[in-house]
């Protein structure tokens, strides 16, 4: 009891000048925790057939942006729930733990922090796409648009 009392101080000290975190420092800590799948070795996996989940955690209206083409792939492998509604709707979707779950958004960030969440909530093989979309795109994968199936060039 008298360490705890000793080591009050102190964390209230730590607390009242700890510098608050950024947005950037969220997300790469998040990157850190649950690794990034490349663009290549996600189409490899959904090539090959792979039991792999790959969730779109953008917001519906970003959805217009385009997608992974799930049309390509096996299109039961694709589901999308909005980074906000995650914690309410995944287990609903995705009751296995132990499933392979890749996180995807624009650039990546997002997508972070959905598989930092995942983890949190006991799926041990979530990561994230790196890059997003769009370092899917870049990396010369089709997108999915309004217009259909298209590969992006990129400079």
């Amino acid at each position: 009891m008298k360490k705890i009392i000793l080591l009050l101080p102190y964390l209230m000290v730590t607390l009242l000048f700890a510098t608050p975190l950024t947005k950037m420092d969220l997300i790469k800590h998040a990157q850190k925790e649950v690794g990034e799948m490349t663009p290549k070795k996600l189409k490899a996996l959904l090539d090959e057939g792979e039991e792999i989940i790959v969730l779109d955690v953008r917001e519906s209206v970003q959805r217009s942006e385009g997608s992974i083409p799930p049309d390509e792939f096996n299109s039961e492998n694709f589901i999308s729930i909005t980074r906000g509604n995650l914690e309410w709707k995944i287990e609903a979707k995705v009751p296995n733990k132990k499933t392979q779950i890749v996180s995807y958004c624009r650039n990546g960030g997002r997508g972070a922090l959905a598989s930092e969440t995942l983890k949190k909530m006991g799926y041990t093989h979530a990561t994230t796409l790196k890059g997003g979309l769009k370092g899917w795109a870049k990396a010369g994968y089709p997108i999915k648009t309004g217009l259909g199936i298209t590969v992006l060039k990129t400079k």
